[in-house]
């Protein structure tokens, strides 16, 4: 729903009973991506830590190896929703790819619960796939709620993104207590009872969405020569086929994947262009507005999806974590972002509002120029501690949990306003197709993350000198790209033609 070369039938917008003063669809599609994310960040904190110990012997040299897989496994979640988006929009409509894309992550949620190397990137292989298909289609389904010139538009993206911090925050205090304390047998948590439980909070976003979409009154529904069981049946089998693909790639290593995704995104950036042009100048001048966002985009995830890995890692072994005999679980680092993200999006979200009132809001690449510069000043309060607080060989505890929060309120400034940038600069007919390109920008983030995480462990795992090297330069990457980026941006601001 962007761009001034709408059709009436694409503009018209069903009348809702408002919520809060949003349609209430909002609030369905909220609560769906509430349990997905549930489901999604609930096996986050475990991941690297299961890798170490299921199949590395709780060896530290199996940190780098464990941070590898880690990245690729984000790369191809956020790179398969460019095939996601592609076939919501020309094949099998929005809702139902969300209740095709929600199965498959059921199923591989529960295969990851199977302790072998095989089965379990089988199962994270079916994660990729199911996600490719549910991700970027609901944040597409959210835009399609307002019109491109509603106000209201980004204030509900960042309602949207709260849902996703609701479910995020839960997961991982919940799933690390049943792991540690309900189902655990020895020192080691119960990790198969981490994804045993995310699969449950994915089958509740299922259901959820499944009752739910007919108050959606048509949005996402495919077009009546589309709407056979047919194409559905051709998805599923599609989806199954991509599995083994999928885990090739995970099987290949993070290095010839960068390879893989770069041609990806050099490929979507092409038919984005070519649609672009054939729309005419203004919407042949959003599509680079937004490619160049997402390079700066790719910068922001390279070093936010720390957290995942390498802080993981830096949480266990270099942060004092003991408060008078009481250890704070690892996994609770988690959640820390999304207690930023839910304390702060409402400040954020008013903020935006009371300055554009005012003709004083930040243009969207000046609001991604902050989202970095946080970023990197995150890294810069880690960088300090590295240098002059370590006692110990530890690092205090507060020093963690604030990088957490600056990097949440660097967030709040990029990535809600980003899936709301998508839909108003992405061709009328490739929406679908250009939310694909965000989350393949983030995926290539996501990889090159994991491959710097590699090198700050090194091969016989993370220390304090390997720590401070590493993050220094993520510092200087962040700084420098929140700087040029402000300095770009009123050559970018004119490439939106107006879009705010």
């Amino acid at each position: 729903m962007s761009g001034a070369t709408n059709t009436a039938k694409e503009t018209a917008i069903p009348e809702f009973r408002q919520i809060m003063g949003h349609p209430s669809p909002l609030w369905m599609l909220f609560m769906t991506e509430f349990w997905e994310r549930f489901a999604f960040y609930g096996i986050r904190w475990a991941l690297v830590l299961y890798i170490v110990a299921q199949f590395h012997g709780g060896a530290s040299s199996g940190e780098a190896d464990a941070n590898l897989t880690y990245g690729s496994y984000l790369a191809l979640v956020y790179a398969a929703a460019l095939f996601g988006g592609y076939i919501a929009d020309r094949v099998l409509g929005y809702q139902r790819s969300i209740l095709i894309g929600a199965t498959f992550m059921a199923a591989g949620l529960f295969m990851i619960a199977y302790p072998d190397p095989t089965v379990f990137k089988l199962g994270l292989a079916t994660i990729i796939t199911g996600n490719g298909l549910f991700k970027p289609n609901i944040s597409t389904m959210v835009g399609k709620l307002y019109s491109a010139a509603d106000s209201r538009r980004d204030s509900g993206f960042t309602i949207f993104y709260m849902g996703i911090n609701g479910g995020a925050f839960i997961a991982p205090i919940l799933t690390q207590y049943l792991a540690q304390y309900v189902f655990n047998t020895g020192d080691t948590p119960a990790y198969k009872v981490v994804f045993i439980t995310s699969g449950v909070g994915m089958l509740i976003s299922l259901v959820w969405f499944f009752i739910g979409r007919r108050g959606l009154k048509g949005i996402g529904y495919p077009e009546p020569q589309a709407q056979g069981m047919a194409r559905v049946l051709y998805v599923v089998l599609g989806c199954l086929v991509t599995i083994p693909v999928v885990f090739a790639l995970l099987a290949v290593g993070a290095q010839q994947l960068q390879v893989v995704l770069t041609v990806l995104f050099i490929l979507l950036a092409i038919m984005l262009i070519v649609e672009g042009f054939r729309n005419g100048p203004v919407a042949r001048d959003k599509v680079f507005a937004m490619l160049i966002i997402f390079f700066f985009n790719i910068l922001f995830w390279m070093f936010f999806e720390q957290a995942g890995s390498s802080f993981t890692f830096l949480a266990e072994n270099i942060v004092n974590r003991d408060f008078g005999g009481w250890i704070f679980p690892t996994a609770w680092f988690q959640s820390v972002n999304s207690i930023a993200i839910i304390t702060c999006a409402p400040i954020i979200a008013a903020t935006w509002i009371f300055l554009a009132r005012r003709n004083s809001d930040p243009s969207i690449p000046r609001k991604f120029g902050l989202g970095l510069i946080f970023n990197g000043v995150a890294f810069a309060l880690l960088v300090f501690a590295l240098q002059t607080m370590v006692v110990d060989g530890k690092i205090p505890f507060w020093t963690l949990f604030m990088v957490y929060v600056i990097q949440s309120v660097g967030e709040l400034c990029l990535s809600p306003i980003g899936l709301s940038m998508v839909t108003k600069l992405a061709p009328t007919r490739l929406v679908g197709l250009g939310m694909g390109g965000w989350f393949l920008s983030t995926g290539i983030g996501n990889n090159l993350s994991g491959i710097f995480a590699s090198h700050v462990s090194g091969e016989s795992g993370m220390s304090v000198a390997s720590a401070l090297s590493g993050y220094t330069f993520g510092f200087w990457s962040l700084v420098g790209g929140g700087v040029i980026l402000f300095l770009v941006a009123p050559l970018i601001q004119k490439l939106m033609h107006g879009v705010k």
